[in-house]
């Protein structure tokens, strides 16, 4: 067994990235996230292990300093909440089309506009239809637990360089501020310039002499060469899509009517799951922990094994709704129950409303 604390989400993503060998992390702070930077500062990690720590002069700043030290093959993090993410996106669309390994955090906070500093989801629609501007995509994972921001952590870093891509990591106000027990992995080593420079072809440390230059760019005014490589990333996008779907299903064996949510929504939902199933109701959860890829295959299937209907929960106006809809194309009824502008809905009204919309409805 690793080591055992009892930290907040954004601590145990913080403590997270220094083990899983982080060359770098670029920020700036903005509740709820701030305790991210905070903990990273306090913590030191330079005499740990190497690892930088730097307090950008804004959102726009970090994400470029990101794509730069990504573009070097460091292994670099940033993170931030709702209208901080909408600065990066220019750079997050830089990164992705230059192909660029990285992870970020995203502890999403109510809006539209400053908004709230409560929790939402309702970022869902610019995490996995690419917020910024172009055809790209990113790895989105949905913690739904403090020990999940750790893991997703290093989990993000592995696909991030097995795919050249950014990974998001979803979160919210929720997750980013209870405390839970968490085990923490191991210390992992950071790689050094050469280890780097012979692993990853691509990355920009230097030309040795004999070698070819290594050039990294998002620009090609070659319209041909241009699709090309936007085909090339459709290709890459598919493989993701056909290998890298993750989800859990709970009490969905038997299960007529199925609550689909994700993060603490999927928290709430599993217990409205076990006060159903107390009222004879069979209810099961699909809880999603990757959002693209979206698993839309396994809510096939549920359909095909007859659920009569699906609850989309989410704290948002509708956004991960219409991807069910989608998934299931109208082989069963798919409603949407949500709260916004920082309320957190309870398992009663979550129970309540599948009764209303799908089963009486």
């Amino acid at each position: 067994m690793g080591e055992l604390k009892l930290m907040k989400g954004n601590e145990a993503l913080a403590e997270a990235a220094i083990r899983a060998g982080a060359d770098a992390y670029f920020g700036y702070p903005i509740t709820p996230q701030s305790e991210v930077i905070e903990y990273l500062m306090s913590e030191k990690p330079y005499e740990r292990t190497g690892m930088v720590v730097l307090q950008a002069e804004s959102e726009v700043a970090a994400i470029n300093m990101i794509y730069g030290a990504a573009g070097a093959g460091k292994r670099v993090i940033t993170s931030s909440s709702s209208p901080g993410i909408s600065l990066k996106q220019e750079g997050i669309s830089y990164i992705s089309g230059a192909e660029l390994p990285c992870v970020y955090a995203n502890v999403v906070r109510g809006g539209p506009g400053l908004g709230t500093i409560q929790p939402s989801q309702a970022d869902y629609f610019q995490s996995v239809k690419g917020g910024g501007h172009g055809d790209y995509k990113q790895i989105v994972l949905a913690p739904a637990s403090v020990q999940e921001m750790s893991d997703f952590v290093k989990l993000g870093f592995e696909l991030a360089f097995k795919y050249r891509i950014a990974v998001l990591i979803l979160s919210d106000g929720v997750i980013g501020q209870m405390m839970e027990k968490v085990e923490l992995f191991d210390q992992m080593p950071r790689l050094t310039d050469e280890e780097i420079y012979e692993k990853f072809p691509w990355a920009t440390t230097g030309k040795k002499k004999g070698t070819e230059r290594r050039i990294i760019t998002s620009l090609d005014l070659d319209s041909h060469k241009m699709e090309e490589h936007n085909h090339h990333l459709q290709r890459k996008y598919k493989t993701i899509m056909e290998n890298e779907v993750r989800s859990e299903a709970i009490h969905c064996d038997d299960a007529e009517y199925i609550f689909v949510a994700y993060g603490s929504s999927a928290r709430i939902a599993q217990k409205a799951v076990d006060m159903a199933r107390a009222k004879g109701i069979k209810a099961g959860l699909i809880r999603l922990i990757t959002l693209f890829p979206f698993p839309e295959k396994q809510l096939q299937a549920f359909c095909k094994q007859g659920v009569k209907g699906f609850l989309a929960v989410e704290m948002s106006a509708g956004q991960m709704v219409e991807d069910v809809r989608l998934s299931v194309a109208g082989c069963a009824k798919v409603q949407h129950y949500g709260r916004f502008g920082g309320i957190i809905h309870s398992p009663e009204e979550v129970l309540r409303a599948m009764e209303q919309q799908i089963i009486g409805g």
